[in-house]
């Protein structure tokens, strides 16, 4: 029986939608791709009966996107769209230069950023993520399929946003794709927490998608090109073109809105948030909308961090100036980095890291001794790391190790559940009837797995696979 292929394309002017949907029957199997055009998309098969149920839900589908706008197109005739980026004019700060100790160039301009006790990494517009230790040697590299937005952390978990769409956990040795966002969404910012993925996008949308990488509700904000989404047990917190406009995480009914300026970037505390905006300054709001506080700066805010206690409020602006603010809104100071205008920050032990427009990733010395040093002119040479000789390890998400030892891990099996793939763990002492937050690109019916840890969520009803996974043969 020959194989019927219908390919449709929806390609909006102005920087909307650009994606494509194929539909594919072949005898009893209906295989469906989608994605942004362009790229490879995502495949999902499904077997009927015999053709003619096969050909029947193939029509549906057809005809629910021409309803929607597609229309039948030659493939590789477009061309894919580039993504989105922050368009900026970034100018050298006048004010004296930051005590910067060491600084590392990733190689293109970066956005990703993460610091703890162990590490700090930078991911750039390459799709490179490397990894230091805080004796600043390159200790590790990773090469994801698309520039990295950004990395944040969930509890001991580790996601990179990626502008190929996927969002991946990097907690185990390969990196693994937990999440895959709607092809129409332009990812500009994520953040999670216990496994509830909150999504901002460049028309100013936001998202929240559950544990299984299923949407829990999806809408549009009240403004556009929204930089901001912070996430907790209460609420998302989603700053766009109008402000900051907080949601219920479960249902996505609005909670409030503030108007603010436009945020380019946003931070959380346990108490509080903060925009950092287009006008010149940082607001920080209590998670009820209430505006607290105002942290002045002289030009445009991309990226703001804080000391974890609230000590301190950092701002990074477009003319490569970083500042620091007491709780209060007073400024203590302001120095340029050197090395163009702050990305992303993340403060740690008297640390400001900041990744750059130049693609840097540095350490300031944010000590009083320090900084005081600095505003007199007195600052010390900066250390520059050298890149790795070797090019970075290509990430492989669907490749899967094979062993035969279990004596070391956590048995999983994937099964079918109302037609979707679910994981269930199979060791002693775990709950059968929960399901398994699991790579969705590596499962397969009936095969069965061994992760290094498997723990419960924090809210209880599942469990979240942590660490390496290998099949089992």
């Amino acid at each position: 029986m020959a194989q019927e292929t219908t390919y449709l394309e929806l390609s909006e002017a102005g920087g909307g939608a650009h994606k494509f949907y194929e539909v594919v029957v072949d005898d009893t199997v209906l295989t469906v791709r989608y994605g942004r055009i362009g790229d490879s998309g995502q495949v999902k098969s499904t077997a009927y009966p015999d053709n003619a149920k096969a050909r029947a839900a193939a029509a549906k589908k057809i005809g629910d996107k021409v309803r929607k706008g597609y229309a039948p197109a030659v493939p590789g005739l477009r061309q894919k769209r580039a993504v989105s980026r922050r368009q900026i004019v970034s100018t050298r700060s006048t004010a004296r230069t930051a005590p910067v100790l060491w600084r590392y160039n990733s190689g293109a301009p970066a956005f990703g950023i993460f610091v703890d006790g162990e590490r700090c990494m930078v991911g750039n517009e390459r799709g490179v993520i490397t990894t230091l230790d805080h004796q600043a040697r390159v200790v590790g590299q990773v090469q994801l399929p698309d520039g990295v937005k950004c990395i944040v952390a969930d509890d001991d978990w580790l996601y990179a946003g990626c502008d190929d769409g996927n969002v991946y956990d990097l907690s185990g040795k390969m990196p693994r794709v937990a999440y895959t966002i709607a092809p129409d969404i332009d990812i500009y910012w994520l953040d999670i927490h216990d496994g509830v993925l909150g999504v901002s996008d460049a028309d100013g949308g936001i998202a929240a998608v559950d544990h299984e990488d299923e949407f829990l509700w999806r809408r549009g904000g009240r403004g556009s090109a929204a930089w901001m989404v912070r996430c907790d047990a209460a609420a998302l917190y989603h700053g766009h073109s109008q402000g900051v406009t907080g949601y219920d995480w479960r249902t996505g009914q609005e909670l409030w809105h503030t108007g603010t300026g436009a945020v380019l970037f946003g931070w959380q505390e346990s108490g509080s948030v903060f925009a950092g905006t287009a006008t010149r300054q940082v607001v920080r709001l209590g998670k009820d909308g209430r505006s607290e506080q105002t942290f002045r700066c002289d030009a445009p805010v991309f990226s703001c961090a804080t000391a974890s206690d609230g000590r301190y409020v950092f701002a990074g602006d477009n003319q490569s100036s970083i500042y620091c603010f007491d709780a209060a809104g007073n400024r203590l100071w302001k120095l340029g980095t050197g090395c163009g205008s702050a990305y992303s920050m993340q403060y740690h032990q008297e640390k400001l890291y900041v990744v750059t427009t130049s693609g840097q990733l540095a350490c300031v010395d944010a000590s009083e001794p320090a900084i005081r040093a600095a505003e007199a002119g007195d600052v010390p040479k900066p250390v520059d790391i050298k890149a790795p000789t070797t090019a970075p390890v290509p990430a492989a998400p669907t490749v899967v190790e094979v062993t035969t030892d279990t004596s070391a891990g956590v048995i999983v099996e994937c099964v079918t559940e109302q037609g979707r793939l679910r994981m269930h763990v199979l060791s002693d002492g775990f709950r059968r009837d929960w399901s398994v937050q699991f790579p969705k690109g590596i499962r397969e019916v009936g095969a069965r797995y061994l992760v290094s840890e498997i723990r419960e969520s924090g809210r209880g009803g599942f469990y979240r696979a942590y660490g390496d996974i290998r099949r089992l043969r």
